[in-house]
């Protein structure tokens, strides 16, 4: 079965061991669960497109902030569909790859694999180098992709299938073009220098 009758996931397969149990790549003909992954850690059953098509109808929360809101985020599942649909055909058209493939390349290169955290010791605060589980690395890549495209759309003549294709691509290469290319290293030099 190809997933959205269109990219077969047979051949598909996750280089990082560490992501392999947590990026699924399940053929379905439709990428929705209908809220059936809403218990604790069955993200992780649920088709990494669909998660993509999820967050980006939630693009703007930058920290705490609200930044970015468009008429691309508009939360309907049918409009963010066909948004990704699009996206992968001119993935396809462009690479001449499988899109699947590329889009898990691009999740493996943008996934950080060190963050910082606070720990508060006697009224101070000090930063603290942790490794990030799997999960939160794929939350987190999906999540630096969906920002980088809007960043590459908002504002600007290129449309969010545009920003999609150009930063799913330069990330599948690992070229520092890739706001989350970026900002996977920024994130990594922070916690070396916090050890």
């Amino acid at each position: 079965m190809k997933l959205f009758d269109m990219s077969d996931t047979s051949e598909i397969k996750v280089d990082d061991p560490g992501l392999k149990g947590y990026i699924s790549i399940e053929p379905r003909l439709l990428a929705k669960s209908h809220g059936r992954m809403r218990a604790r850690f069955s993200k992780s059953k649920m088709n990494v497109v669909e998660r993509f098509i999820t967050h980006l109808g939630i693009p703007g929360h930058r920290g705490k902030k609200h930044k970015v809101m468009t008429s691309h985020a508009s939360g309907k599942y049918n409009k963010n569909a066909k948004i990704m649909i699009e996206t992968m055909k001119e993935i396809e058209r462009k690479t001449g790859k499988n899109p699947v493939q590329v889009i898990i390349k691009a999740i493996e290169h943008s996934a950080p694999r060190d963050g910082v955290t606070v720990i508060e010791y006697g009224g101070a605060r000090y930063p603290q180098a942790v490794d990030l589980s799997p999960s939160r690395r794929v939350d987190l890549a999906i999540r630096l992709l969906i920002h980088g495209a809007y960043d590459k759309a908002f504002n600007k003549k290129a449309n969010i299938i545009q920003g999609l294709v150009s930063e799913i691509v330069a990330a599948s290469q690992n070229l520092p073009e890739s706001l989350a290319v970026q900002k996977k290293n920024e994130s990594e030099k922070q916690a070396d220098s916090a050890r």
